[in-house]
């Protein structure tokens, strides 16, 4: 028999969130690790959040939603709060009931300031590497070092000359409020121009023959075993930026003395550079770039079987780095500063690390 269509609403649902989400379902292994890493981070929140005044969204909260934001690629706050409010997924994962109000989008920026002077993403980051380090999933020898570009929240009208001389425009445009430029006859550079959007963003580009852009740069230390990242920068868009952020995420590697590889593709050839790892008691698995020139990488290196596989091993780093431009939305930043495109790099870093591990996890459990 013919079922009816009845659009009459039930008045009340019973059951639990918890009983809604299978138990096989991705979220769940990754909200535990999440959980214990924001466990950890429950002293920090005490000294950012004061005793007295009006109870807060909790902090925990926040972050968790702004995970979801990443796993699923929102592009927005907005409309992150808009999904939170009818996905229960979503609430099951942040932390909220069935029934209860979802907060404005403008608590994210209300509250970013405060997350960000505590250092809240490098140390969310720290947890969630400690919990990596733990299962032994992470390699101390041998690393992979690159760098990608991670363009600004500010487009090419933005960027006017210092001397704050107007920008040339169409005639045509009878002074419109968004005028026609053309940029053709003049000659632009970041010692002349600066983004009057964004004043810390550079015009860049990383290939010869490529657009340029205004961006920053964002730069990854991955261990070689499972491909997880231990270290992250966001630097000023640069020439040398890439080998100095790759130096300063070396210095940083645990172990002291003990000597380590790390692999590098032919933007990091350079004598400069090669010296200074070698200094550092660090191996350069660098490729070498032999272009018009002569490789600072030699026989010494490339002759053992470990060069091959650094080489080959390198490759895992662009993977983090399209997860994160193509699912974290971090192809384009959404705010403005270093600081800012920082946290949210790192943080977005640290989500990668968290579907990682529970992909590794969960193989190792099937395995064994």
């Amino acid at each position: 028999m013919r079922g009816a269509d009845r659009q009459q609403h039930e008045l009340f649902s019973y059951g639990s969130l918890e009983d809604r989400v299978p138990a096989e379902h991705p979220l769940r292994a990754i909200r535990m690790m999440v959980d214990e890493a924001l466990a950890t981070l429950s002293p920090r929140f005490d000294e950012l959040y004061g005793e007295e005044g009006r109870p807060s969204i909790p902090p925990e909260r926040l972050l968790r939603a702004l995970l979801v934001q990443m796993f699923y690629t929102i592009r927005s706050e907005r409309l992150l709060m808009e999904q939170l409010n009818y996905n229960l997924l979503f609430r099951w994962f942040v932390g909220l009931s069935m029934d209860e109000e979802v907060w404005h989008p403008t608590v994210f920026t209300k509250n970013r300031d405060r997350l960000l002077e505590g250092d809240i993403a490098n140390e969310f980051f720290r947890s969630v590497l400690q919990k990596a380090r733990r299962k032994r999933l992470l390699s101390n020898e041998h690393f992979t070092v690159d760098g990608t570009l991670i363009e600004a929240w500010a487009g090419q009208k933005s960027f006017q000359r210092k001397d704050d001389s107007a920008a040339p425009s169409s005639p045509s445009d009878g002074g419109s409020r968004n005028p026609t430029v053309d940029f053709r006859q003049e000659t632009r550079s970041n010692a002349t121009h600066q983004s009057k959007t964004d004043p810390s963003a550079r015009l860049y580009k990383k290939t010869k023959g490529s657009e340029a852009k205004l961006c920053y740069l964002g730069h990854l230390l991955t261990e070689n075993r499972h491909g997880l990242v231990v270290n992250t920068r966001v630097t000023l868009a640069t020439g040398t930026a890439e080998r100095e952020a790759a130096v300063e995420m070396l210095d940083e590697i645990p172990g002291g003395s003990k000597r380590v590889t790390v692999g590098a593709d032919k933007a990091y050839d350079t004598q400069d550079f090669v010296q200074d790892l070698r200094e550092r008691q660090v191996t350069p698995h660098v490729a070498q770039n032999t272009t018009n020139r002569e490789s600072a990488i030699d026989d010494r290196t490339t002759r053992h079987t470990g060069y091959a596989i650094s080489q080959r091993k390198r490759k895992r780093v662009e993977e983090v780095f399209g997860w994160m431009k193509t699912i974290a939305v971090m192809r384009k930043t959404r705010h403005r500063g270093p600081e800012r495109v920082g946290w949210t790099f790192t943080f977005a870093a640290a989500a990668y690390n968290l579907v990682r591990m529970r992909t590794l996890v969960t193989a190792s459990a099937a395995a064994g």
